[in-house]
């Protein structure tokens, strides 16, 4: 069972640490070196200051600094917490994704309560629990999902939408709004529709496994619980893009050697999408054109195109993007590919596999800095 709960969050104080837009940063997971920079000339109390410390041992000394200074401050009582995204996806498209902010007991995934979809490398499960071990605080959200044609968090939104949100902030072009909602019924009706449901992990695996990793190292009751966001899979703001491939070298196509010809390659994507999606496609460039390949295979796109390995392989959003690595010379062959359907990432991991690396692409990404979850 799902047990899912409010909890009492930690949330910034303006009045001490600035205005929120100094705060917060994606997770840390998306952050290279120069944004890293960038972050921490913004503010003394930017959350990259907690999620990427030069030392994760540093980490601990610096949030109890931050709550003693009463930049941060803990809610006397808990609660769940509605959060709406508004952005426009790499497709151009304006959408807003729905979902609520809760505790969620952390379950070993033979269990089959949580499900992952993606392998993990310990180098970062590692770092994320040095900093766990530290701060005692989640200090970023998991993505998990859920399926509920009942949609229970309508409850949420009925509640939130009576009044300005909690905390507004915009990042990278994605507006994140969040209403702290208290209502014992709404509460109840959440926990009971989940009770029953399995939580597909969207991102985030290297923390939910940490946190699991923990529980078992901390032994607490608090430790039993982690942070996590939970988006409706019947939710109409929910999409999945896709991550193209981009190879220096031809690799061995195998069956992608052959396809059919097209002049157009934004066209060809389209046709693509409109393709069944019950046997393995993709479109291939190279310095020939472009070949949309239907293979007859009953297997998932990207474990077709994960046959071609990973040797000299990138990866780009931006369909254009991968072309023009092609053409300017910088690249041999792009494999373009349609977005992963959220009911095929649900069946692979109802079914105990995992996909290959960039099989799902789930934009935008969570803001970090709005809401942690001490334990």
């Amino acid at each position: 069972m799902a047990d899912v709960q409010p909890f009492k969050a930690l949330t910034f104080d303006t009045e001490i640490a600035g205005p929120l837009a100094q705060l917060v940063a994606p997770p840390y997971d998306v952050i290279d070196a120069e944004a890293r920079a960038l972050y921490l000339a913004r503010s003394p109390h930017n959350i990259v200051n907690l999620t990427l410390p030069e030392n994760e041992l540093d980490s601990g000394p610096l949030l109890s600094a931050w709550r003693e200074q009463g930049a941060l401050h803990r809610d006397a009582e808990p609660a769940l917490w509605w959060l709406e995204q508004s952005y426009v996806g790499p497709d151009g498209r304006a959408r807003t994704r729905e979902g609520f902010l809760a505790s969620i007991k952390v379950e070993p995934y033979e269990n089959k309560v949580v499900l992952p979809h993606e392998r993990t490398h310990s180098g970062p499960k590692e770092s994320r629990l040095r900093l766990l071990t530290a701060t005692r605080t989640q200090i970023e959200p998991i993505f998990l999902l859920y399926d509920d044609p009942e949609r229970c968090e309508q409850a949420l939104r009925d509640q939130a939408a009576e009044r300005e949100p909690d905390l507004d902030a915009e990042e990278l072009g994605v507006r994140s709004r969040l209403w702290r909602v208290d209502d014992t019924e709404a509460l109840a009706r959440v926990r009971a529709a989940l009770a029953d449901k399995q939580l597909l992990i969207a991102d985030g695996h290297h923390r939910y496994e940490t946190a699991v990793a923990f529980h078992e190292q901390d032994g607490t009751t608090a430790s039993a619980y982690t942070f996590a966001a939970l988006v409706n899979t019947c939710g109409e703001g929910l999409a999945i893009f896709p991550t193209h491939r981009v190879f220096a070298t031809t690799p061995e196509l195998g069956v992608l050697t052959g396809g059919e010809p097209r002049d157009d390659v934004e066209a060809a994507l389209a046709e693509l999408e409109e393709m069944p999606y019950e046997t393995a496609a993709a479109l291939v460039y190279d310095k020939d054109g472009a070949r949309l390949v239907a293979t007859g295979e009953p297997i998932l796109d990207v474990e077709l195109v994960g046959r071609l390995g990973h040797e000299g392989i990138s990866y780009t959003a931006d369909w254009k993007e991968a072309v023009q690595a092609v053409d300017c010379g910088a690249a041999e062959v792009s494999v373009l590919m349609r977005p992963s359907r959220i009911d095929q990432v649900f069946a692979v991991a109802r079914e105990g596999r995992v996909m290959p690396q960039k099989s799902t692409y789930f934009y935008p990404k969570l803001l970090s800095g709005l809401v942690l979850y001490p334990l």
